[in-house]
């Protein structure tokens, strides 16, 4: 049994989507920090609130990408931009699972390389599939 392409794609952007919340709640102050940007602080610094707001919208433009690629979008929309979008976020993903499970913190090795390897997985399921035409 397999699943179509915009199945996928919507686990994928929501997926994305709660790293991205992840991101928002680390920008805000909460003290997640021992899960992300190495582990060092259990609140982060300014400048890493700063880089959580920024990984957060990056976060959120990649679901919408995602589900351009799987034809959530009416229209003949920007297709290049979904197809590519969607190969680099996967590379970007691969890389991420990479520096989490080599990373110092427990939580990145255990809990964010997983899910990065995971969204890595599923966009690239995304991009392999064919490409989708809104009706």
């Amino acid at each position: 049994m397999s699943m179509s392409t915009a199945r996928i794609a919507a686990v994928a952007a929501t997926g994305l989507a709660g790293v991205a919340a992840f991101q928002i709640a680390l920008a805000l102050g909460a003290p997640l920090g021992r899960a992300a940007w190495g582990g060092t602080y259990t609140q982060l610094p300014v400048e890493l609130r700063i880089g959580s707001a920024i990984s957060a919208a990056f976060l959120f433009l990649a679901a919408l990408v995602v589900l351009g690629r799987g034809g959530f979008w009416a229209g003949n929309g920007p297709s290049g931009l979904y197809r590519w979008g969607t190969w680099a976020l996967v590379s970007l993903l691969g890389l991420s699972a990479l520096a989490n499970f080599a990373s110092a913190s427990r939580w990145e090795n255990f809990l964010m390389g997983p899910i990065a390897l995971a969204l890595s997985i599923l966009t690239l399921l995304v991009a392999l599939g064919p490409a989708r035409v809104s009706t």
